[in-house]
């Protein structure tokens, strides 16, 4: 777990820099566009003020709408090699549909990475939810508990890979026939690159419990956060896996100088803005799909304003309060996302950062 074993006591990250909009559903004119050279020019700041990871979002297809916006995406492991190019110390993950995206290749893919950065390279699993993307690959999908069954064999062929030392073998399974498989180099990082599981479903829980280094979920407040800590806690102790499974969580952040600027602009890109029709079509495709917390899917203004992520909206000094507290439930980290990451990050990096090494949640 060395890309993100640092000395920050509570890890931040910037979440859907690959993609048209963030996790902003609205029509403002300074929506992010996530055009190649910001994206850079974003991830470049990221590593060098210190943020721990980044983390995109895997998007095939848009919401519909005045903007479909995720429509235009960068797909996340080439995005991952570009950006293992450009930084020299933050870890970069690709988010992967399982279904979608063979085994076999993606072992290949991620060790590329994790050699083009020297062993920063991240993998985050997505077992499937959006039926629309699958449809554009003639691919169905499985029953939701059963979709983690694949998930499990797909991982597990990826670390066989991983260290098979180019020795070939077969592989029979319930989702994979597979002869004579092989691939090297195998990656840096050992036994394999750190993993992340993005899962809100008892299911999904299980496992990423099983799985992988970090549980990457949402939450709908901060009283419902402790109890999705606890239930994550006994999952880890009855799995027998010998762990407690870490935590993280998102975020979309509104900074500015004063409470009631930051809750002016928020209303004015996550209300008065909202791309409507996006909203409604992301709602049906989640309460269709997924299995959330039905109060945050009933949010529309939460959901244009980031996917229905936990609001940081704000002083630097409010939001690092909230920060503080989240650490303090028990979560390892938080990915943050913002209107503009181009825009909003540096006000972010030079007023909120200072504070939280204040606290003592990140090192000078």
């Amino acid at each position: 777990m060395a890309p993100l074993g640092g000395g920050n006591a509570f890890k931040l990250g910037l979440f859907g820099l690959n993609t048209d909009g963030g996790i902003a559903i609205t029509k403002v004119a300074e929506r992010w566009r996530a055009r190649w050279d910001e994206i850079a020019e974003v991830a470049q700041l990221a590593d060098r003020i210190g943020l721990d990871f980044i983390l995109p979002i895997a998007r095939w297809k848009g919401y519909g709408g005045e903007t479909n916006v995720r429509n235009a995406s960068f797909e996340t492991l080439t995005h991952g090699a570009a950006l293992a190019a450009l930084t020299k110390r933050i870890a970069i993950f690709s988010t992967v549909h399982v279904p979608l995206v063979h085994p076999v290749f993606a072992a290949k893919a991620l060790a590329t990475i994790d050699h083009v950065s020297h062993g920063r390279a991240g993998l985050n699993i997505v077992c499937g939810w959006n039926q629309d993307e699958f449809d554009m690959f003639g691919q169905g999908q499985s029953a939701h508990d059963a979709r983690y069954e694949q998930g499990r064999e797909w991982l597990e062929i990826v670390e066989r890979i991983f260290k098979s030392e180019g020795r070939p073998f077969d592989y029979k399974g319930r989702f994979y026939v597979l002869k004579g498989v092989s691939g090297e180099p195998a990656p840096v990082q050992q036994p394999r690159p750190v993993t992340m599981s993005a899962a809100s479903s008892p299911a999904g829980r299980d496992f990423a419990v099983r799985t992988s280094d970090f549980l990457f979920t949402t939450f709908g407040d901060l009283d419902k956060a402790k109890a999705q800590l606890a239930d994550i806690a006994v999952r880890s102790t009855t799995a027998g896996t010998g762990k407690t499974l870490s935590v993280f969580t998102a975020c979309h952040v509104v900074c500015r100088e004063t409470d009631r600027d930051a809750q002016d602009y928020y209303r004015h890109y996550a209300a008065e803005n909202a791309d409507t029709a996006a909203v409604d079509f992301h709602i049906g495709m989640t309460a269709a799909n997924r299995q959330v917390d039905t109060v945050v899917l009933q949010d529309r203004v939460r959901r244009a304003a980031g996917l229905s992520s936990y609001p940081l909206v704000g002083t630097p000094e409010r939001i690092a309060g909230q920060l503080a507290d989240i650490h303090t439930l028990g979560y390892a980290g938080t990915s943050l996302s913002f209107v503009n990451f181009r825009d909003e990050l540096p006000f972010f990096a030079q007023r909120v950062l200072p504070l939280l090494v204040a606290r003592g949640l990140r090192a000078a």
